[in-house]
């Protein structure tokens, strides 16, 4: 249904423009998306809480609708490389170790993320 897309694309928009508000407020030392990201997940969890399906929730579904182009996403990010391929050639050592070693973080903090949820589940 069209109408629930664009409610759904609403609630996406409205908390990313929290997050950048948030963040403009305290001066946090976080991108706007991410602290929005975090808005989005606690409203979705009090609307489950309260019994809500957040399975179809417009803001889930519209959600998915953009993880399906997600790869046209990634087109801005690299005509950026292609246009400072001398910056990113002058500091490529620096840079190879922060990509492989926030790669690395990623990982670690997404298998402990996952294991304590695993554990949650079979309490539950």
């Amino acid at each position: 249904m069209p109408g629930g897309l664009v409610v759904g694309l609403t609630w996406l928009v409205v908390c990313q423009l929290v997050g950048e508000v948030l963040v403009h407020l305290t001066d946090a030392p976080l991108p706007g998306p991410v602290v929005g990201m975090v808005v989005l997940l606690l409203a979705l969890e009090v609307r489950r809480r309260r019994g809500h399906d957040t399975d179809r929730d417009p803001a889930v579904r519209a959600a998915d609708g953009l993880l399906r182009h997600l790869q046209l996403l990634f087109v801005p990010a690299g005509v950026g490389v292609v246009a400072y391929l001398g910056a990113i050639r002058d500091d490529a050592v620096p840079i190879v170790v922060a990509v492989a070693g926030s790669w690395v973080l990623g990982i670690v903090v997404i298998g402990w993320t996952t294991r304590l949820l695993e554990r949650g589940e079979r309490a539950a």
